[in-house]
């Protein structure tokens, strides 16, 4: 695991969202993945194509951003990228959507 990535977890991220917290959800995953379940009000930009599409997708760099893939390494990988990119407030979910569903979260399909 790559200490300098933040990570949060499916927990935060969830309370957050019950919260109605400011944030944006990232899904990282192909579309073909994100076709078949994802957490609702996510946007979709897979982890290949971060570099290019997220400046277009997201211009604020200090907006809160939660990423989270299936398992959480692909997470790492597009956070890493976004904060090379300038974003500050970037979070990589922990486990990714694995976490997620233990917890028997919400998804949408």
């Amino acid at each position: 695991m790559n200490p300098t990535i933040p990570q949060i977890t499916a927990e935060e991220v969830y309370t957050a969202l019950q919260n109605k917290k400011d944030c944006i959800l990232l899904d990282v995953r192909t579309p073909g993945e994100y076709s078949r379940g994802k957490i609702e009000g996510s946007l979709n930009i897979p982890v290949d194509t971060v570099s290019t599409g997220i400046i277009t997708a997201l211009p604020d760099k200090n907006k809160t951003i939660y990423v989270y893939c299936l398992s959480g390494s692909r997470s790492i990988v597009a956070v890493d990228t976004m904060k090379q990119l300038g974003y500050t407030n970037v979070y990589s979910m922990t486990s990714g959507l694995l976490m997620w569903r233990s917890k028997k979260y919400p998804m949408v399909p």
